[in-house]
């Protein structure tokens, strides 16, 4: 029993290691998008507007 109580306390706190580090990415802008808006110029939308005009 006292196995238990220690996994469930050390997934516990694994957890929250993981979730500590997950905002610590967002607030430090890993996941920004810099390479998208650079070439969404070059990306054809032709499809895009063809499907609105079926609607």
């Amino acid at each position: 029993m006292l196995i238990m109580l220690f996994l469930i306390m050390l997934s516990l706190i694994l957890a929250l290691v993981f979730l500590l580090a997950f905002f610590w990415a967002v607030r430090s802008g890993q996941f920004d998008d810099d390479y998208t808006p650079s070439v969404r110029i070059l990306l054809d939308d032709d499809q895009h507007r063809q499907d609105h005009q079926n609607d």
